[in-house]
């Protein structure tokens, strides 16, 4: 036997030590009854709350895409069947990439597999290239916080990366005069920070830009469809994405569906279409897909009243968490964390969730977040009820506070239908 195979097994004997081993918890999504899942174990099916899915919106299930993706899976089949260079491309595909540049003020779009491909494709295609000439690469800018798909596409790349500090526009200012002024440069951030709930000064990181002649990267994952008048996110709602260079967001969260993009000018978009290996040499997302992004993004624009019931849930769960004594992190955004810090201990948090009251809510552990910053990551949606805010509040006192007794209380649940 190769001597791999010891290294992995020796590697997760660790993993499993510090608690950090993650096992999927296998749940079934409820078309109709969103965010009830069922649950099998044991030949037995329970219904399951769940609290942790980034279906912000509750799209996933709406027969807004439901019936978009069926008709157009019965025209045009399963599958692409390649490439958009080798298969063709869909009038789908356009018309999803002509909506998506629409919704962020932008001149063109571009679909990719996943949210995970357009960050790292594009990132590293832009910083590999070379526009002031093979002596003198990119320096790029990237926020401590930045997602692991943006990290990727930088390491990826021949550039000068400089971290600056999580949301530290300060610190961001004086690693941009220390770069030299005739490097091209370039600065990455996300918008919505998944974990950490907050968001970033867009605004001021764009003055920054301005000053320095930096391009901007934005990522709107965790923002697009739920924030600024149209769902175009929380550039659009700082009156500010005119000043984004690239703006790249999911199909996969508030749209309910699955697939990534970017958008930003006509030149800059065929050339990353053009170079960029993550797209050229990969299958393209299938018409179903497509149609169902579609619609739901055309539904989602039109409908603010959903980014309304949103957010007032968020701050409703906000207040019962806050009113029941519970360990609540700070949020502005729409993700409600809760803080535990410990990993084995989060786990088991919410293992108890589960077994014993019939709610999931995923455990964020280390390397995800610090260690000693483990937590509870909860996400309303606008189908979250009160009586399922009361269940979830209710379960969390038991739990936890059967930690300070020192012997952790749960109750059986028999999953029964109601909410």
């Amino acid at each position: 036997m190769h001597p791999f195979h010891a290294f992995c097994r020796r590697s997760l004997d660790e993993i499993r030590a510090q608690g950090r081993y993650r096992s999927f918890t296998p749940l079934a999504k409820q078309t109709g009854r969103f965010p009830m899942y069922t649950r099998e174990k044991d030949g037995k099916t329970t219904e399951v709350l769940v609290w942790s899915s980034n279906d912000y919106l509750g799209m996933g299930t709406s027969p807004v895409t439901i019936e978009a993706a069926c008709e157009a899976a019965r025209e045009m089949g399963a599958g692409a069947g390649g490439t958009r260079n080798i298969s063709g491309t869909s009038p789908l595909h356009d018309a999803l990439e002509a909506e998506l540049a629409d919704l962020h003020g932008k001149e063109a779009g571009l679909l990719f597999s996943s949210g995970y491909a357009s960050n790292q494709a594009t990132l590293a295609t832009i910083l590999n290239s070379a526009p002031a000439g093979d002596d003198n690469p990119w320096h790029v800018f990237s926020d401590a916080k930045n997602h692991n798909s943006m990290i990727a596409g930088i390491r990826g790349s021949r550039a000068v990366r400089h971290i600056f500090r999580h949301n530290d526009v300060g610190h961001l200012e004086s690693l941009l005069r220390e770069a030299p002024a005739a490097a091209p440069r370039l600065i990455a951030f996300e918008s919505v920070y998944s974990m950490d709930a907050d968001i970033a000064p867009i605004g001021a990181l764009a003055d920054l830009a301005e000053r320095h002649g930096a391009m901007t990267y934005l990522d709107e994952v965790h923002a697009v469809g739920m924030y600024g008048p149209g769902g175009g996110g929380v550039a659009e709602r700082e009156g500010v994405a005119h000043r984004i260079d690239i703006i790249e967001g999911t199909l996969a969260k508030a749209f309910g569906s699955h697939g990534g993009y970017i958008t930003g000018s006509a030149e800059v978009v065929d050339y990353v279409r053009s170079t960029a290996a993550g797209f050229i040499f990969t299958t393209a997302l299938p018409p179903m897909v497509v149609a169902a992004a579609l619609a739901s993004v055309r539904h989602v624009r039109r409908t603010p009243e959903l980014r309304a019931r949103l957010f007032e849930r968020a701050e409703t769960l906000k207040r019962r968490l806050d009113a029941a004594g519970l360990p609540r992190m700070a949020s502005p955004s729409h993700i409600v964390p809760l803080h535990i810090g410990d990993a084995a201990r989060c786990r088991e948090v919410s293992r108890e969730l589960l077994e014993g009251f019939g709610i999931y809510a995923t455990p964020i552990n280390y390397p995800t977040v610090p260690r000693g910053a483990e937590r509870l990551r909860f996400t309303p949606t606008p189908l979250h009820t009160d009586a399922m805010m009361d269940r979830l509040v209710d379960a969390l006192g038991a739990v936890l506070r059967g930690d300070e007794a020192g012997s952790p209380r749960t109750r059986s649940w028999g999953g029964t239908r109601a909410a």
